[in-house]
């Protein structure tokens, strides 16, 4: 008998919740969007509000809802996020389950070769990417920062991406 398909329409599916907390978004997530399950950081700023932007491999926390994810439309959440500048975001121990995590090597995202999928195995440490997606690569070191290696572990697999779930991975957060 075949596996039953599994309908998801969110970015972040909660088995076990943690802390959230309501934030303002910097002009790039509002100009750009972002995908639920992406990491933030914290951004400094003069006004008396807590302020994230995406994460370059500092993490502060995930995006708990994507800025226009399809279970939103003829909702009134509908953009709301984006058009007011606000997003909630998790911190702390929580299990998800995502499909915002890197599919491709960095070094093969960055040339014109072919793209090289990521292997990822039930408690590999996780960080962010450059771009915010969970990844168990340090690409700091790949890229060159002078901030590498990156030591800011921000989860770990609990299961790999596979069969009817390949588009998600869960995750044992951690931030």
């Amino acid at each position: 008998m075949p596996a039953l398909e599994v309908f998801r329409t969110r970015d972040v599916v909660i088995w076990v919740k943690g802390e959230t907390l309501t934030v303002s978004v910097d002009s790039g997530l509002i100009l750009n969007g972002w995908k639920g399950g992406s990491g933030i950081t914290f951004a400094p700023t003069s006004q008396d509000k807590i302020l994230v932007t995406q994460s370059d491999g500092l993490s502060g926390g995930f995006m708990l809802w994507g800025s226009d994810e399809s279970s939103d439309q003829f909702t009134a959440m509908t953009e709301n996020q984006p058009y007011y500048g606000f997003a909630v975001i998790g911190m702390g121990a929580w299990l998800i389950a995502t499909p915002t995590f890197e599919q491709y090597t960095y070094l093969s995202r960055q040339g014109p070769g072919p793209l090289i999928p990521i292997v990822y195995n039930a408690n590999d440490q996780l960080f962010f990417s450059l771009r915010g997606y969970w990844t168990n690569e340090d690409e700091w070191a790949l890229s060159g920062d002078p901030r590498a290696p990156n030591d800011n572990v921000s989860g770990f697999v609990a299961e790999p991406p596979s069969g009817v779930d390949s588009n998600y991975m869960t995750i044992q957060v951690d931030i």
